[in-house]
């Protein structure tokens, strides 16, 4: 059921993802459920997909609404407008947090020290070259203080104060996010951190779609093009051809 005054609303942006959402939600509710304290909800933003997602995350007892624009940014703002928590924790369809996670962010639940979270990675599948990459990044999060958009925590105030995901963005729309975000609590005096000691779980399902080839093209396009690239609709849209 989902509580009347939940602390933290979980949004989970999806595209057909009926195969692998039932498995998502399960592993998210067990890590919450480990603490029978805290009051949350998971709310599953359809995001225009052409299978039964909505209807399995119906099922599940989620609050589902529907974003017909396939972008990450404006499903993650989508699923926030209808949340009731005072925190917001984004979590991919493909991505799933620990209960030791869980229990590592719920001290910056209470207080005003903290804006929000972030969390190292640990890729679970996919080819090898793919989890090596990935993972290589956690230094560069715990040390700059940057994450990955499949798991952001962040006050629902803060996250309306600067608007949100960025529109513009269809890819890194995280890391511009995250600078917002900091910038705010620098204002505030309140912290970004970056969780360490368990890392989310994701799947490496985008490495065994493109290999390695296509991967090098995308990074140095990134690297030489990077303020394009990432506002380029269509350079985005494979990112919706994954196989699901």
């Amino acid at each position: 059921m989902q509580p009347e005054s939940p602390l933290v609303s979980v949004v989970v942006p999806t595209f057909n993802e009926e195969e692998r959402l039932p498995e998502t939600l399960s592993r998210i509710r067990k890590a919450f459920e480990a603490f029978p304290d805290l009051a949350y909800e998971l709310i599953v933003c359809d995001n225009n997909s052409t299978d039964s997602t909505a209807a399995v995350a119906e099922s599940a007892d989620c609050k589902v609404v529907f974003e017909p624009i396939n972008q990450i940014s404006r499903a993650r703002n989508r699923g926030a407008s209808v949340a009731s928590g005072r925190w917001l924790l984004f979590i991919d369809a493909d991505s799933w947090p620990s209960a030791e996670l869980i229990g590592d962010m719920i001290p910056l639940l209470t207080g005003s020290n903290y804006i929000g979270c972030g969390s190292t990675v640990r890729v679970v599948d996919g080819p090898r070259w793919f989890k090596v990459v990935l993972e290589s990044k956690n230094w560069s999060m715990r040390t700059f203080k940057w994450c990955l958009g499949a798991f952001i925590l962040c006050r629902r105030d803060a996250f309306s104060e600067i608007g949100g995901f960025s529109g513009e963005h269809y890819l890194f729309e995280e890391l511009d996010f995250v600078k917002r975000l900091k910038a705010l609590g620098a204002k505030r005096r309140q912290k970004f951190v970056i969780l360490h000691k368990h890392p989310f779980s994701t799947s490496g399902r985008k490495g065994k779609a493109y290999g390695i080839g296509s991967w090098l093209k995308f990074a140095l396009r990134l690297t030489f093009f990077h303020r394009k690239a990432v506002r380029d609709k269509a350079f985005a849209e494979k990112w919706y051809e994954v196989d699901r």
